[in-house]
């Protein structure tokens, strides 16, 4: 396969579209990060505070090694850019597949990211489900397994 200036170029917007969707989600988490820390600063400690913490831990650095591999990946571009001006015909094509491999796993880090974050999101519905589980009725009614039985006065 013969490779031309073309064939690294298609890759310019998908990659610099991938870094900006990599962008907006450590601006996000930065943000998160920051509102954790206000409040962890003001006393209000949550349920799942040590567990958020870990999980953002993990996702920031996720999403570093994602935006270090599409970077990587952008250079590899235009490495192979000059290769074809240059007519390195054989190098090129490695470094063209080392662009390719590396937009791969900064893909396949992003889908752990999103499976991360989804863990969390997980998390702070289960406090929600926690809310609902004590609620007027279940007062009411007593807690537990007792719910047709009369309670003795």
């Amino acid at each position: 396969m013969e490779i031309t200036f073309n064939t690294p170029a298609l890759l310019f917007p998908a990659i610099s579209l991938l870094l900006l969707a990599y962008t907006n989600r450590y601006l996000a988490l930065a943000n998160l990060i920051r509102k954790l820390h206000d409040e962890y600063m003001r006393g209000e400690k949550t349920h799942h505070l040590l567990q958020q913490i870990k999980i953002l831990r993990i996702r920031i650095n996720m999403v570093r090694q994602m935006q270090a591999l599409g970077v990587f990946s952008f250079l590899c571009c235009v490495v192979t850019m000059y290769g074809v001006y240059q007519q390195w015909t054989h190098v090129t094509s490695y470094v063209f597949a080392v662009s390719l491999l590396s937009l791969l796993v900064s893909l396949f880090i992003s889908l752990l990211e999103i499976s991360q974050s989804t863990k969390a999101l997980e998390w702070e519905l289960s406090d929600m489900e926690e809310l609902e589980k004590t609620n007027f009725f279940s007062d009411l009614w007593g807690k537990g397994g007792d719910k047709g039985e009369k309670k003795e006065p």
